[in-house]
């Protein structure tokens, strides 16, 4: 087995932790939803890491030293969180990755094989 990340991508909209869009019992259900997905892979032996979402704010760091705000949550692609699963191939992952709430609300799954070190 082999392990991939799946980074949770979409603007504000795809991820259900902004309650100011929604109501909380549509939050409730997405969660529920979520949560029936990461079960399902647990069942199925593929969820190493569950991870966790990430804030939406942070900052930047280059390699001249400087550090800038960002990024925002006005983008289109902000990454929401991750998780770790084991599947053989990465073909494999993404069918895996296929069955995400996320992308029900606008969001996208980027598989990407975890390198050892």
């Amino acid at each position: 087995m082999n392990e991939f990340v799946l980074l949770y991508r979409g603007d504000k909209n795809a991820f259900a932790a902004w309650p100011e869009n929604r109501p909380q019992q549509e939050i409730d259900a997405i969660r529920k939803r979520w949560r029936a997905w990461f079960d399902r892979l647990a069942a199925e032996g593929a969820l190493k890491t569950i991870g966790v979402p990430l804030q939406y704010s942070g900052k930047h760091v280059v390699s001249n030293g400087t550090i800038t705000d960002g990024p925002f949550a006005e983008g289109k692609e902000i990454v929401g969180g991750f998780s770790v699963v084991n599947a053989s191939t990465i073909e494999e992952a993404a069918k895996l990755a296929a069955g995400c709430p996320i992308i029900a609300f606008g969001g996208a799954v980027e598989v990407r094989p975890l390198q050892p070190m």
